[in-house]
């Protein structure tokens, strides 16, 4: 009895834990895949038992009460104990296996990761993936994710990084527009050519197209008469012969493979950021980790050589 007692009380601790570090039932449920209602009977329970209340609750918001959060950074420090003991239990085991959390944008997770994972589960079928795509920056600690992939600044001390290789944006058009239209041959004859551009969901500002002219970098902003705020979306309107528009070359390689689309201004195209594997230092060690990190690296590679060979 005493021992039933026990694991409930670290049940509605680690729920404690992830509920006040992403500030809702909901989310935290989702991080350590059980239902609301169970994360919040386990917090009550644990009320209950402390005679505290560790949140202020709303039909909107969930808060800390000033008891929950001098509470929060230990139940946070025995959390990340517990994984910790359940990463190194993992490593004892020589074949990959458990649950692996990934996280990444949506373009880096539809054309970089998605289309490895068959490869990856033919590999090691014990290993089961929970691939998650979101714009918005996760916290990879709290939330428990085991590997993201990002593009950009790595600023988070807590994670350890691997380099898969870099972004290089360029600009494309259809085969039927260029029949119709020409090619142009320098960004200045942009300003005579239809262009299908990106708008920013989170700042609204559109995107300023890069070009390398003389060993210099520079932006424009064209014109545009279709503007979209997604990045499948651009690709999209450029294969139906929208106009000329910019890409990443992993998103826009299977429409070259297919010969939806063609490079134009190849010489002027700018390589930019970092593409990125992230994980917390207490993943180092688990087996299905290290090998999802040396998949992603062998289909990075992949992916953007046969980029760079299309565009040349």
């Amino acid at each position: 009895m005493q021992e039933q007692v026990a694991l409930e009380r670290l049940t509605g601790l680690i729920a404690f834990a992830r509920a006040g570090s992403l500030g809702s039932f909901t989310a935290a449920a989702r991080s350590l895949s059980i239902s609301p209602s169970a994360v919040s009977k386990s917090v009550q329970r644990l009320e209950q038992r402390l005679g505290l209340s560790l949140f202020t609750r709303t039909t909107r918001s969930l808060a800390l009460t000033p008891e929950g959060r001098e509470l929060h950074e230990r139940a946070v420090r025995l959390l990340r104990d517990a994984e910790e003991i359940e990463q190194a239990a993992k490593a004892a085991r020589a074949e990959p296996a458990g649950a692996l959390r990934v996280a990444a944008s949506l373009p880096v997770g539809l054309h970089l990761i998605a289309p490895s994972l068959p490869a990856f589960r033919s590999a090691y079928p014990k290993v089961r993936i929970d691939l998650r795509l979101d714009d918005k920056l996760v916290d990879i600690v709290e939330e428990g994710i085991d590997i993201a992939v990002r593009i950009g600044e790595l600023a988070d001390s807590r994670l350890l990084a691997r380099r898969l290789g870099t972004l290089r944006l360029c600009a494309y058009a259809s085969p039927t527009y260029l029949a119709e239209h020409g090619a142009p041959t320098h960004p200045d004859d942009l300003a005579g050519h239809d262009t299908v551009n990106l708008r920013y969901q989170s700042s609204g500002q559109a995107f300023h197209w890069p070009f390398r002219i003389s060993g210099r970098e520079i932006e424009i902003i064209p014109a545009s008469g279709i503007v979209v705020d997604s990045s499948e979306a651009v690709v999209a309107t450029l294969v139906a012969g929208g106009g000329i528009g910019i890409s990443a070359s992993f998103i826009a390689a299977p429409y070259v493979a297919r010969g939806d689309l063609i490079p134009v201004l190849s010489d002027f195209a700018v390589a930019r950021e970092t593409i990125a594997a992230l994980w917390p230092s207490s993943r180092n060690t688990n087996p299905a980790v290290r090998a999802f990190l040396r998949h992603l690296r062998d289909a990075s590679d992949r992916l953007l050589a046969h980029t760079k060979g299309d565009e040349a």
